[in-house]
């Protein structure tokens, strides 16, 4: 081919570019890992011609980027296996132009975009993005081939002639337009380098300079990696986090191809918990830190890598479709992390409570979210009890259900020293501590999976065994009425406050002069709406129970007063037991707080005044 060779290519749809610019390549940064991702393909294609032929040239692969300011060009070469003559026209001219042909007539509508399928072969296309003027100049491993030199302005109209081109492999110019200055930048190439290629199993060279790292550890043998080594990686892949929990090491080979290694971090707060950190990579291309299709909602607190060889995806490699490899794909995932969970509580349960508290959000939420997860983690369910140890709710129900009359009591873990504890613990029984916003959603979503628990608040309703059932009514007055009966029109007629129904009973102890007792749905309303504020709180009182205690010392002393030669003094103690009732269940509202602490300054100057 001794004189230039000009073409035009085909074209059936205007302005092709304009379109692949805005519908294939929303940013403009992936040109770099569609060329430096070819050229790596053709060292790796060489490398396995290199097992069964021989050619000429040394085995030194690598991948070498170079920009020139002045000309404003940046170059991409490798020592791949290159190409001949025949094939520029067959691979840059009629492949890869025809599917940006194809793809121009079918998906240039908004509505299209979603279902774009996989053309890798347009990736050279994504060049004229940023350039004004693209060249390449290859040589064939074949031997006596001839170097080619094919130019395009366009990306229609080229030509090509032959090249002074020794050394195998291809070389690509590209003459940067003028909105694309900061591809001449080294640390800019840099940063592109180990964002998209960092893992590529070829040397990238920017400017004389290594700029990947090149060790895929999820493509290596889990038996073969160390445990140093994985922290060190989630150290490299998330600077500046602290050490992770634990990991999972994925090496699937059939029905699909799947490798990656998932970290479960430790959460610190309960919104860390949106955050994605899973980096998804094609056959160690970085694709995407957004695989909501792939990844289901609840894994999106674990970080790592994912790598899926065939994952289907759209010509610039950035939205998954909707294809059923990727639900095998995600079930998959879904079952291994359950496995591996259930493994590590059954191996080493004391370190598997260890590291509870900072994934249970994550458990609980899966379990909520993907039935089949909860069937693989639900026997490593674990919560803290009244003493401050872990159980699973089947060992609680194992242990309680006689004593408990097949209840589940339970308190916020704020609650863990409150009067309601303080008298289940005084019998002898044991409740379970709920922590977290999630909590009381996950306990109406285990009442659906086990329809013979029952989960009681312990301040929704006292339970039968703290409360006297032997205590004998006592000898009725002039009026016929029992000290109970006494006592409770003595407190309706002290506090006065419409909707709120008071009962008197006598408990076991005699420490607890009184306790609000709410209706579980309402509690249970309350902690799901986490923002409400203590007025709100304050109006779910409007229907609730005081229980107060005749077996008290306190309320007996009232009780005197009231009747005695005090009765404002008397009331006023009465207010005081029922605000002390109202601070344990934290629901006072700021009035009721205000009308609380004007009336104790008060009691106590009268206290004080009789010393």
């Amino acid at each position: 081919m001794s004189t230039a060779e000009k073409g035009k290519i085909s074209v059936d749809t205007e302005n092709i570019f304009p379109i692949i610019k805005k519908w294939l390549y929303s940013e403009k940064d992936i040109f770099i890992r569609e060329l430096v991702s070819n050229a790596c393909d053709a060292i790796a294609k060489l490398k396995k011609i290199s097992l069964s032929e021989e050619f000429e040239g040394g085995t030194d692969y690598k991948v070498n980027l170079t920009f020139d300011q002045k000309e404003r060009t940046l170059t991409i070469s490798d020592n791949g296996l290159g190409m001949t003559d025949e094939e520029i026209k067959k691979y840059i001219n009629q492949i890869a132009f025809s599917g940006a042909t194809e793809f121009a007539k079918k998906y240039s509508s908004e509505e299209n975009k979603a279902e774009i399928i996989g053309h890798f072969g347009l990736g050279f296309y994504s060049s004229f993005m940023v350039s004004k003027k693209v060249e390449i100049i290859t040589k064939s491993y074949k031997k006596d081939s001839k170097a080619v030199h094919w130019i395009s302005e366009s990306g229609t109209d080229f030509s090509i002639t032959t090249s002074d081109k020794s050394d195998r492999g291809t070389t690509i110019i590209l003459h940067l337009d003028e909105d694309s200055g900061e591809y001449l930048d080294k640390w800019k190439l840099k940063e592109l380098i180990k964002k998209y290629c960092d893992f590529l199993p070829v040397p990238i060279h920017v400017e004389s300079e290594q700029a990947n790292k090149m060790r895929p550890l999820w493509s290596e043998s889990p038996a073969s990696v160390k445990e140093e080594d994985y922290k060190e990686f989630y150290n490299y892949l998330f600077p500046f986090t602290s050490e992770p929990l634990f990991h999972i090491h994925l090496n699937v080979d059939y029905p699909f191809r799947l490798q990656g290694i998932l970290y479960f971090p430790k959460i610190t707060h309960e919104l860390e918990a949106s955050k994605n950190g899973v980096k998804l990579y094609c056959n160690h291309v970085f694709v995407s830190d957004e695989a909501n299709e792939l990844i289901p909602q609840f894994l999106t607190i674990l970080k790592g890598t994912i790598d899926i060889p065939d994952l289907p995806l759209n010509v610039s490699r950035s939205y998954l479709q909707n294809d059923p490899l990727v639900k095998k794909i995600s079930s998959h995932i879904i079952k291994k992390i359950g496995d591996k969970l259930i493994e590590d509580f059954k191996k080493d349960r004391e370190k598997f409570e260890k590291n509870w508290h900072d994934i249970s959000i994550f458990v609980k939420y899966g379990s909520m979210m993907e039935e089949k997860f909860y069937d693989a983690i639900k026997d490593a369910l674990l919560f803290k009890n009244s003493d401050d140890k872990y159980t699973t709710l089947t060992e609680y129900w194992d242990r309680n259900k006689e004593k408990n009359d097949k209840k589940i009591f339970y308190a916020n873990e704020a609650e863990k020293s409150s009067v309601y504890m303080d008298l289940l613990k005084s019998q002898g029984l044991e409740a379970v501590l709920v922590d977290s916003r999630i909590d009381s959603h996950f306990i109406q979503f285990l009442e659906g999976k086990n329809p013979d628990w029952k989960f009681q608040r312990v301040d929704s309703e006292l339970a039968d065994q703290v409360v006297d059932k032997d205590e004998k009514p006592g000898v009725v007055d002039q009026n016929n009425k029992t000290e109970s009966d006494r006592i409770k029109e003595f407190f309706d007629k002290a506090i006065g406050r419409e909707g709120l129904e008071i009962k008197v009973s006598s408990l076991k102890s005699q420490e607890v002069p009184a306790v609000i007792l709410l209706p579980e749905y309402i509690r249970r309303m309350s902690e799901m709406n986490t923002s409400m504020n203590s007025e709100m709180a304050g109006g779910l009182l409007k229907n609730h129970t005081l229980t107060v205690n005749s077996s008290s010392s306190l309320v007996k002393n009232a009780l005197k007063s009231y009747e005695g030669v005090n009765p404002a003094k008397g009331e006023s103690i009465a207010k005081q037991i029922y605000d002390l009732a109202l601070l344990s269940s934290k629901v006072m509202t700021d009035q009721e707080m205000g009308e609380f602490t004007r009336r104790t300054v008060k009691l106590l100057e009268e206290l004080t005044s009789l010393n």
